[in-house]
């Protein structure tokens, strides 16, 4: 069957400074085997499945499939498959987007030229022990005493963030994606100053996720949410701020954190770059 499909940049203005994700809209009849297949194929670090709701709250349901598998919530398939809904004609039910998923409902609003979820509740947090936490500091190549914390910010992909002194010392590692093996990896940095022109910029980040076929994965909402959550329960971070990720790759991506005193939102801008039908 002919089914409609996009392809949309997720955190940037600028089209492919971003994180592609590729977006069946169509979904409906599509069984899990050709849903990983095409997820192969398109070798993007998620594509996704539109499909009727189960739920009577949601707009639609989502299925998110990296070429690994599929994961249960996902930050930027969320926002590019909610901006490739309402690009077809999608029209949620209530004054925002309300999305079905593997974590269950995810809310989605809309910020000027931004959309933005809120962000899940941490299915695992807390302190990282000291032999996984050693373990993955060798594969990053970081010396003894460089990793400043660690926790656990699981929300759907089990996400383990470390933070280091500077932004800079995060765009300077080389890490052993062998050695990471199946651990899920988020850094994260601060930048004193921001950075030229962008004083918002509060950090670095970057994510390495080589188990589910994704070494580097350019921008990550699912990892910034979970590192908003740890810094601004521990008062890391401000109540709005800018991450910076997908530097070292050659992108540009910016995702705005604002913690509205009940959420904690997380937001970016989208851009479609391909529409038109797939064949599945």
């Amino acid at each position: 069957m002919t089914r409609r499909f996009a392809q949309v940049d997720v955190f940037s203005a600028v089209p492919v400074a971003g994180n592609p994700v590729a977006v069946v809209i169509d979904a409906e009849g599509i069984d899990d085997d050709a849903m990983a297949a095409f997820a192969r194929w398109t070798n993007l670090s998620e594509t996704t499945f539109l499909l009727p709701p189960r739920t009577p709250d949601a707009d639609y349901r989502l299925r998110i499939f990296t070429p690994g598998g599929e994961l249960p919530f996902a930050g930027h398939p969320t926002l590019g498959s909610a901006h490739a809904w309402l690009e077809a004609g999608g029209t949620p039910r209530g004054d925002r987007v309300v999305q079905e998923c593997g974590v269950g409902s995810v809310t989605i609003r809309a910020d000027d030229d931004r959309l933005a979820f809120a962000a899940p509740p941490l299915v695992r947090s807390g302190p990282v022990d000291e032999t996984t936490l050693q373990e993955v500091g060798a594969a990053l190549g970081l010396a003894d005493g460089e990793i400043r914390s660690a926790q656990w910010v699981a929300n759907g992909p089990a996400w383990m963030a470390v933070m280091l002194e500077s932004g800079r010392r995060v765009l300077e590692i080389d890490p052993d994606m062998v050695a990471l093996g199946m651990h899920e990896v988020g850094v994260v940095g601060p930048y004193a100053d921001g950075l030229p022109g962008e004083p918002e910029v509060a950090f670095e980040v970057r994510a390495f996720v080589p188990g589910q076929g994704v070494p580097e994965d350019p921008v990550t909402g699912s990892l910034n949410a979970g590192i908003a959550v740890w810094l601004r329960r521990e008062g890391l971070a401000p109540a709005s701020y800018v991450a910076a990720q997908g530097t070292a790759l050659g992108r540009s991506g910016r995702v705005h954190v604002d913690d509205d005193g009940t959420d904690i939102w997380v937001g970016g801008a989208a851009t479609t770059v391909i529409a038109g039908t797939v064949v599945l």
